[in-house]
């Protein structure tokens, strides 16, 4: 039986030929313009062009990341929800900083978000859920996030318990273990490839203390090397 061959890994590579960032393109504030490019990508369209890489670090150093999914971007900055006793959770806990990367790849561009990370407010996280699927809503019920199981059985048995709990048509609660969170960024950065690698990255970054997301005289734009 033969073995596998890998792919040339290092003979891997892409060529940005799409475009360039021009100081002059952007817009004045790192909320309009990052509205803008997500509207280019739901257009072109990409799957799932809200999904962010969400990096954690706990209070021991340990830098973990995974996908969620962006529910909010607006003047505060990015929001979105999880169980609040999953890893991530547990990071922010103890270390409530983190950093956001919207890989668009296909458009060959990227965003990249750092800042301070707290949690939203009750409402905002109620209002959200009321809106899921019900399917979504039972299984955030089901889901101890990031604690070891048995075998798939073992959840598709609390999923089936906690259909004959609330039946269709039986409003299901928000569990007190599951929310939102919000990043405040202090920089949001747009980075656009180039050819030969020469890539645009042009960062807005806070003047003084954070200020919201749609007002020009808080951030300034600094280009940086690729």
């Amino acid at each position: 039986m033969s073995l596998w061959e890998p792919p040339d890994l290092a003979g891997m590579r892409v060529s940005y030929d799409r475009g360039e960032l021009r100081r002059a393109d952007l817009h004045p504030t790192p909320l309009a313009q990052f509205l803008a490019w997500l509207g280019e990508v739901t257009t072109a369209p990409l799957p799932e062009p809200n999904a962010m890489i969400l990096a954690t670090a706990d209070a021991a150093g340990e830098v973990t990341a995974r996908t969620v999914l962006l529910k909010a971007a607006d003047a505060r900055g990015f929001s979105w929800f999880t169980n609040y006793t999953s890893r991530k959770a547990q990071a922010l806990a103890e270390h409530p900083r983190a950093s956001l990367v919207f890989p668009w790849f296909a458009l060959h561009r990227q965003v990249t978000a750092i800042g301070a990370v707290e949690r939203l407010p009750a409402d905002e996280t109620a209002a959200y859920f009321r809106s899921r699927p019900r399917g979504s809503q039972l299984a955030a019920w089901a889901s101890r996030q990031s604690t070891p199981i048995g075998g798939r059985a073992e959840l598709d048995e609390r999923l089936a318990a906690l259909e004959r709990r609330w039946p269709e048509g039986t409003a299901v609660p928000v569990p007190d273990f599951w929310g939102g969170y919000l990043l405040r960024p202090t920089s949001v950065e747009f980075w656009h490839g180039r050819v030969s690698r020469m890539h645009d990255r042009l960062r807005y970054e806070a003047v003084g203390s954070r200020g919201p997301l749609d007002k020009p005289g808080d951030w300034r734009v600094q280009r940086y090397s690729p």
